[in-house]
């Protein structure tokens, strides 16, 4: 087996965190030669864990990118609108990438990436983990072998958890589309991504609705104050109070962990004083939506019903796939998968293993299958290559324009034709 080297740009919770594991559980597929964050704490927490030395560190994607080419590819794992200019310098040096979704928060970015990366003959995959994750791949499976017919019609919920929605994007790095992407790309481009893939046809026609209704200035309670340490007189009651969620056992609370490095009760309760996870959810800059649903029409006939809610009790995916000769419900935190096949009427109950690691097995998933692709050479048409993400990209900018234009209907063909790269 080829051990292949790669870089990273990004040490955050992706570049590190989620995707690093893979790489230090199996030394004999890949090693690390370099790494470029600018955030100290990070970068020094990398460069002991894979025993870098000062001359495989860099303080910015430019510093590493103006060095001769290193490795067979990088990994850019840098904050949504930070994707473009380091995927671009990368592909034109000879790097294959691994880039985190989303792509970008600009459809032509988007498209530029993708056309440059075959124009160079070179590998760019999209982290859309979830195609990678065995719920996910057993409903495509049952899908594609015909168990119920041809799919007609899906209703997909994605339920993202009040209190995970209120640390990524309420207090979080995702809570301003002017600083990161729409919700519909920041945390449903997954989603639109899935949907793509289960009904495998070209989308014709989208419309979406959605605001934030809840998460706003007008909504705070009265007597409730800037910070939930600043003498809040509902703190105590508050469901989103900053004290009782960050300073939880980091075992039951995985976001705690996120807010302070290392994350001691010190540094964490230092972190709800002074930093932005302590604001009162009411009182950010905020502005992504807490609900929005997409509808979609596919060139097989097929229908689609998506909705996002910030405001539900789990962090979880269920999913109703609706077809000619049958049906299948799934829930993903349960891994569970209802098959009802309408001749007979017989019903089977699939239960899918739940993967190791992060995103119940994608990100190690989508890690194994990069390597292969790159040790085999394979570089196009692969499972969440640039190719087949463009696609759903745009599916979720073609929602973002209609809710903002109050649900008008946006016409696919026409939108994919008004965001193509000029000659």
């Amino acid at each position: 087996m080829k051990k292949l080297k790669l870089a990273v740009i990004g040490a955050g919770a992706r570049g590190f965190l989620s995707y690093m594991p893979y790489v230090q559980n199996h030394p004999n597929e890949a090693e690390i030669v370099a790494v470029a964050e600018p955030d100290a704490k990070r970068r020094d927490a990398f460069t002991k864990s894979f025993r870098l030395n000062e001359n495989q560190v860099y303080l910015s994607w430019e510093q590493l990118l103006e060095q001769p080419k290193m490795c067979d590819a990088l990994l850019i794992c840098t904050q949504d609108r930070m994707h473009f200019e380091p995927t671009m310098q990368a592909l034109r040096k000879g790097y294959h990438v691994l880039l985190e979704k989303p792509m970008s928060a600009d459809p032509l970015e988007c498209a530029l990436m993708t056309e440059e990366a075959t124009k160079q003959g070179l590998l760019l995959s999209i982290c859309h983990v979830s195609r990678y994750t065995p719920f996910w791949r057993e409903l495509k499976s049952l899908i594609a072998n015909g168990r119920i017919g041809d799919v007609i019609s899906i209703q997909h919920n994605e339920n993202v958890g009040y209190l995970h929605y209120a640390h990524s994007f309420v207090r979080g790095n995702w809570r301003n589309s002017h600083l990161s992407s729409p919700m519909i790309l920041a945390k449903s481009c997954h989603d639109m991504d899935l949907i793509r893939w289960l009904v495998d046809s070209e989308c014709t026609r989208v419309s979406s609705f959605g605001s934030l209704s809840h998460f706003r200035l007008e909504n705070a309670p009265p007597d409730s104050a800037e910070r939930c340490t600043d003498g809040c007189a509902v703190e105590s009651s508050c469901p989103y109070s900053a004290p009782r969620f960050y300073l939880q056992n980091l075992e039951d609370n995985p976001f705690a962990r996120l807010i302070a490095d290392p994350p001691t009760v010190d540094n964490r309760m230092k972190a709800i004083k002074t930093g932005p996870y302590g604001k009162c959810v009411y009182r950010t800059d905020n502005n992504v939506v807490d609900h929005q649903v997409v509808n979609m029409e596919f060139e097989s006939g097929a229908t689609v019903m998506f909705s996002m809610c910030g405001l539900t009790r789990d962090i979880n995916r269920i999913v109703q796939i609706m077809g000619t000769k049958g049906e299948l419900r799934g829930d993903l935190v349960k891994g569970e998968i209802d098959l009802f096949e309408f001749a007979g009427g017989v019903r089977t109950l699939v239960q899918a293993s739940t993967g190791e690691g992060g995103h119940q097995g994608g990100d190690d998933g989508i890690m194994r299958q990069f390597l292969s692709d790159l040790r085999e050479m394979r570089y196009e048409n692969n499972l969440t290559s640039a190719e087949a993400s463009l696609e759903s990209h745009l599916m979720a900018f073609a929602a973002e324009q209609s809710r903002l234009r109050g649900g008008e209907v946006v016409d696919m063909r026409a939108f994919r034709s008004m965001t193509k790269p000029r000659e």
